[in-house]
């Protein structure tokens, strides 16, 4: 307690006997015991008051013993799955050992694709470990980031167990240098490098045109120290379509083989790329790759429609032809006639009074239209020469951020994100929809929601037209490269909004989306959307999904699950392979059919050498050190040996009232009341 404080106290004490002396004692007839009773009473309540007033406090000091963090961060990809007993056991010597438990504060996360909160720190006899090591990607620099991010703030050290072999990701050996806190790897794996040939990657298009050729690219690695010979082949549906002898060596250990296939056929192609394997090669798994191709006899024609250039254009072009099933084609307004009669759907990019044989064509063939204005639309015109919307501008530029609407339900947008989308530049004016439409993106000027359209959709029956109030949608096509490190969100939105406007059938109850080809190591999804007779998307409805195994003839029959704005059926764990499926409405004639193929890949099994050298970089640059399951003994007593992760006492000031005021508040009820009551009793009132 402060000097400041003890002299209020004292003269609160003082003030209050001072008053009790001239009420008790001065000029007062008032003696002996009662007399002093009264005047204690009256002293006790009025002192009180004063320290109520006064609130007096002291310092407390708290001290804590802090520990430092030791994170065993675990590999739980299937590259590791044949060492978990090793993984396991070093665990348990780690999290077991005595100094370990009274120097550090020890948490284990696994890793895969992303980190993750494993049951990894069980009794001795415990088995759950054999559910984990089943992860078919692995992004080492995503779960050094997640750690980070939990305990940047603390003396950490973190024990990282796997093979270093990673698929996913920034490269976690330059991240390294990035990271607060030390690194110290435990190898798991086998060390020793085999002579191996592989095929690192094939690119090939997803699909291709009747009685056209296809390209396929190829690309071969080789690590060993002599000159190898080899074979790559393709076969299409079983049949051996292409072969080229290879020579590989220490120096020239990469090649590109490029060729052009066939296709003769419709329908789904699975494609085998191989390579022959070499003497005693440890690892064939990654010899060969398999990939398909759907041949397809029909392509949708697309105008951009433009007398300005502008990086838009570029944008929707690449985002529209990222699907080989569009082709697009830039003209200008004016632009003979003759060039529009082989299109299927008009993309009119900021039209003016030039536009007008456009739109008279357009008119008279009852073409479906994808209407993009901006900040140089002649609006004058654009309002006189259509009744589908107007607006009044006021040529005065401003910027506009987008809000999805998730009610939208005319296709499919549910796996489409405008997060951090920058804004797109429009005219400030109010928009007039003339006919109904549904609004699939709104406007946000300032933080404040408008009741305007930015993206919108109309459909009176026969024409169905899309109308976008902003330039400079090609910033969001590099935000979502930014956000996912690839265009997939983009491109897929602009193609669902595309493949709608490009088809004049009569909205569907029942849809279906799926991909043709699934890759083995990624998540594979069928989703469906679902309307009453009143086109009003159902949430109660119950959708089954049957899959039937082509090669086996296996049924498999699984309900699909409701996701907000429509259902979802996860068939990740289904074995590679050709699949038909139905869909349907349980208790309504509704159900959509169709193919897809499973790739058998899986990344993880590419490598079978544990990469120790990047590891020990990794360590190094982190300030840490590489070590081996066999010398985890070693590490644990520098561990506990170390300065640096010592532990510390911390010590906190806190401000503590010295007085409880509910007692002293009773205190002074008390004393008052009892003093009443005496003088009462005695008639001194």
């Amino acid at each position: 307690m402060d000097i400041q404080t003890v002299l209020l106290v004292l003269f609160a004490a003082i003030i209050a006997l001072g008053v009790v002396l001239f009420q008790y004692y001065y000029k007062t007839k008032l003696k002996g015991k009662l007399a002093l009773l009264l005047s204690f009473l009256r002293f006790i309540a009025l002192f009180s008051v004063f320290l109520l007033l006064i609130n007096p406090k002291f310092v407390k000091d708290e001290y804590r013993i802090v520990k430092a963090n030791l994170i065993v961060l675990v590999d739980n990809s299937s590259s590791v799955a044949s060492y978990k007993d090793t993984i396991h056991s070093s665990i348990r010597k780690i999290v077991d050992n005595d100094d370990i438990i009274d120097r550090f504060k020890t948490k284990a996360y696994g890793f895969g694709a992303k980190l993750t909160n494993e049951n990894l720190l069980g009794n001795g006899n415990d088995k759950k470990y054999d559910s984990l090591y089943v992860q078919k990607n692995t992004d080492i620099t995503a779960a050094l980031k997640g750690l980070q991010e939990i305990y940047s703030a603390d003396n950490t050290a973190v024990l990282l167990l796997t093979d270093g072999n990673q698929n996913l990701g920034q490269d976690y050996e330059y991240y390294g240098k990035n990271q607060k806190f030390p690194i110290y790897p435990i190898v798991i794996g086998d060390t020793t490098r085999y002579d191996d040939i592989a095929i690192t990657q094939v690119n090939a298009n997803r699909y291709a045109f009747l009685n056209n050729k296809y390209p396929v690219e190829i690309f071969v690695r080789f690590n060993g120290r002599t000159e190898v010979k080899s074979v790559i082949k393709i076969a299409v549906e079983g049949k051996l379509v292409f072969r080229k002898a290879i020579s590989l060596s220490e120096s020239e250990n990469t090649t590109t083989i490029n060729t052009l296939l066939n296709a003769n056929s419709v329908g789904l192609k699975n494609i085998v790329v191989s390579v022959d394997a070499l003497t005693d090669e440890r690892n064939t798994n990654n010899n060969s790759r398999q990939l398909a191709v759907e041949v397809i006899d029909e392509k949708t024609n697309i105008a951009i429609v433009s007398s300005i250039l502008h990086p838009d254009i570029g944008a929707f072009k690449n985002a529209i032809e990222s699907n080989e099933q569009r082709s697009v084609t830039i003209i200008n307004p004016t632009d003979s006639n003759l060039q529009f009669d082989e299109i299927d759907l008009f993309m009119l990019y900021q039209p003016d009074a030039s536009f007008k044989t456009v739109y008279d064509f357009i008119r008279k063939k009852k073409s479906n239209l994808f209407t993009i204005t901006g900040t140089q639309t002649d609006w004058n015109f654009l309002n006189s020469v259509q009744k589908e919307f107007s607006k009044n501008s006021y040529n005065q530029s401003e910027e506009v951020f987008p809000t999805l609407n998730p009610g939208f339900g005319l296709f499919n947008i549910n796996e489409f994100s405008i997060k951090d989308f920058p804004p797109l530049e429009s005219n400030l004016g109010e928009i007039k929809l003339n006919n109904s439409a549904e609004i699939l993106i709104s406007q946000r000027i300032k933080g404040t929601e408008l009741n305007q359209p930015l993206l919108a959709v109309i459909d009176n029956g026969s024409e169905r037209e899309a109308l976008l109030f902003g330039e400079n949608i090609w910033k969001w096509r590099m935000q979502s490269f930014r956000n996912n490190q690839r265009f997939t969100n983009f491109d897929d939105f602009i193609g669902r909004l595309v493949l709608y406007l490009s088809s004049n059938a009569s909205k569907e109850r029942l849809s279906v989306e799926f991909s043709s080809i699934y890759e083995g190591n990624t998540d594979a999804k069928i989703t469906a959307t679902y309307f009453d007779e009143a086109y009003v998307f159902d949430t109660n409805a119950n959708l089954d999904l049957k899959l039937k195994n082509v090669k086996t003839g296996v049924l498999i029959e699984q309900p699909m699950l409701l996701k907000g704005n429509y259902y979802e059926a996860d068939i990740s764990n289904l074995s590679p392979g050709n699949y038909d499926f139905t869909a349907s409405v349980r208790n309504e004639n509704l159900s959509k059919s169709g193919r897809f193929t499973i790739l058998d890949f899986d990344v993880e099994k590419q490598l079978v050498s544990t990469d120790y050298k990047k590891l020990e970089r990794l360590a190094i640059n982190t300030g840490g050190k590489k070590y081996f399951p066999s010398q985890i003994s070693e590490l644990l007593s520098e561990l506990s040996k170390t300065d640096r992760f010592k532990p510390v006492q911390k010590g906190e000031q806190n401000s503590v009232s010295l007085i409880d005021f509910r007692i002293l508040l009773a205190l002074i009820i008390f004393t008052l009341a009892a003093e009443w009551f005496i003088r009462k009793y005695n008639g001194l009132l």
